[in-house]
């Protein structure tokens, strides 16, 4: 997650207390191999997007995959934007370029927004399934059928609200004097995503793994149960904790500069970790290891994204 708190260009690398001779280069090292982790996700974004998109017929859950994609190949890019930024604030020439603060608040606010909707997608995907699972023929039989797209168009507008209130309802300077707005913006954000969306991914990954404990000695579950319980474990894993970090950052219990700086960059490694894993997971659940194909991609997704099995109960 970004915050307008840690931006790094508002740090001077030499002259901050706390900071070693040295640091400027520890921080650029650290941005270029982050910008190298979004590479590799960046092309399993695509992939996945390209063959979902183009080669293998919809279902209502490829819609949200798709979405999802998208989210992550935009906030990849923007988070590999936003660390050549701070190299050129490290080691540049030109570090103080004319339009800086406005391009960098354009990058946060693209970026913001993909990360937002990219959480809601998969918080939409998880309930949706779970819904399946513990209501199946009310589910049949009420679920209007273009709601993923619906879905999706509502979230994408959802996760564009958050990422412009946060950006220009909070600046850095009302962030640093902790005004009402900027108060006001972390506890929205707290709700959203601790309060509401952690809850429902992890009621929703436990009533998954309850029903494939349960039918796993007749049959092997789902490959889509899998997806979605890795993809939601790994979210919570590398970006709750950075979440929860920041409202202590926030409230002043941690004021390090060092520790700000350290945080700005650990929190684009994980989020670019999340949304690097997330395609990566699609192949590995959906590959048969005992047979080799020279489509093996497109197996991969059909077998974990194809109506019949997701269908099946």
């Amino acid at each position: 997650m970004s915050f307008n708190s840690t931006n790094t260009s508002d740090y001077d690398y030499t002259d901050q207390e706390g900071f070693a001779p040295n640091a400027y280069l520890h921080f650029t090292i650290a941005a270029a191999v982050g910008i190298g982790l979004c590479l590799i996700g960046i092309i399993g974004n695509v992939i996945v997007f390209w063959y979902l998109f183009f080669r293998i017929q919809r279902n209502k859950y490829t819609v949200y995959i798709i979405n999802l994609a998208a989210a992550d190949f935009t906030c990849l890019i923007f988070i590999a934007m936003l660390l050549m930024v701070n190299i050129n604030k490290l080691i540049g020439a030109n570090p103080y370029f004319t339009g800086n603060e406005k391009f960098y608040l354009f990058l946060e606010t693209v970026y913001d927004l993909s990360f937002y909707s990219g959480m809601y997608f998969l918080t939409a995907i998880s309930m949706e399934r779970c819904l399946s699972v513990c209501f199946p023929i009310w589910y049949q039989c009420h679920r209007p059928r273009n709601l993923s797209a619906i879905l999706c168009t509502c979230l994408w507008i959802l996760g564009c609200t958050e990422s412009l209130i946060k950006n220009f309802a909070c600046s850095i300077n009302d962030f640093a004097n902790q005004t009402n707005s900027c108060t006001g913006v972390a506890l929205m954000t707290f709700i959203l995503n601790i309060c509401i969306c952690l809850p429902l991914m992890i009621i929703s990954s436990s009533i998954l793994i309850f029903s494939i404990r349960k039918s796993f000695r007749q049959r092997y579950p789902p490959r889509l149960y899998i997806i979605i319980i890795s993809a939601v474990f790994v979210f919570i894993l590398s970006v709750m904790p950075i979440s929860l970090l920041w409202f202590l950052m926030y409230f002043r219990i941690l004021k390090s500069a060092v520790l700000i700086v350290s945080h700005y960059f650990a929190s684009m490694y994980c989020i670019a970790l999340n949304s690097t894993a997330n395609p990566y997971i699609y192949f590995i659940v959906g590959r048969q290891w005992k047979q080799k194909s020279h489509h093996s991609i497109h197996d991969a997704l059909q077998r974990v994204f194809k109506a019949e099995e997701v269908e099946k109960q």
